[in-house]
């Protein structure tokens, strides 16, 4: 995505973080829109309140998003697709991890930075395989949480999203996925 897209990307994000939550088997604890109470304290540089993070809109996480999540995997210099699944995997399982997983893919060193030998390493490489790599990672790691027989219905379905979404994604940017027929004869035709 462009920077001109991180709000469709947060927009997707947002479809499956759902609303206000305290599920006392989430780690997260008391959760809205994705925001954890822990993520809002730090946001705020203080301890939040469990009303602060039930008060919380689209329009007032959006910030803490892009920098939190997005910036911090570098969103606006992934490829089309691929950095909505990486973004996704960050605010699910934290920039970090994602930036691991992502870089497990790649089959470079796994430190977690996503920094110039990471971004040289998706030079050339086949998107989709990446996306389809980066998802098959994190079920991989979502599988292994001890929370995953709780939770890992949720995330499955998450994931495959996500995937399906991705990959959509990056057919979509002025490139047909199929060649297009020919108007006269029906033919395929080189785009």
């Amino acid at each position: 995505m462009t920077a001109s897209t991180f709000e469709r990307g947060l927009s997707l994000v947002l479809t499956h973080e759902g609303g206000w939550a305290d599920d006392p088997h989430d780690p997260g604890g008391a959760t809205n829109l994705g925001v954890t109470i822990g993520t809002l304290s730090l946001w705020l540089g203080r301890p939040a309140t469990r009303a602060e993070v039930r008060a919380l809109t689209p329009a007032s996480v959006a910030p803490l998003y892009r920098r939190r999540f997005w910036d911090a995997i570098q969103g606006d210099a992934l490829p089309t697709g691929l950095d909505y699944a990486l973004f996704d995997f960050a605010v699910n399982s934290g920039p970090r991890r994602a930036v691991i997983g992502l870089q497990r893919a790649l089959g470079v060193a796994d430190d977690g930075h996503l920094g110039p030998v990471t971004l040289g390493a998706l030079s050339g490489r086949d998107v989709p395989a990446l996306i389809e790599a980066l998802c098959d990672g994190r079920l991989t790691f979502l599988r292994a949480l001890s929370t995953w027989p709780r939770f890992g219905r949720g995330w499955a379905r998450r994931v495959e999203e996500v995937r399906a979404a991705a990959l959509g994604l990056h057919a979509v940017p002025g490139r047909p996925v199929a060649p297009l027929p020919c108007p006269t004869c029906g033919k395929p035709v080189a785009a």
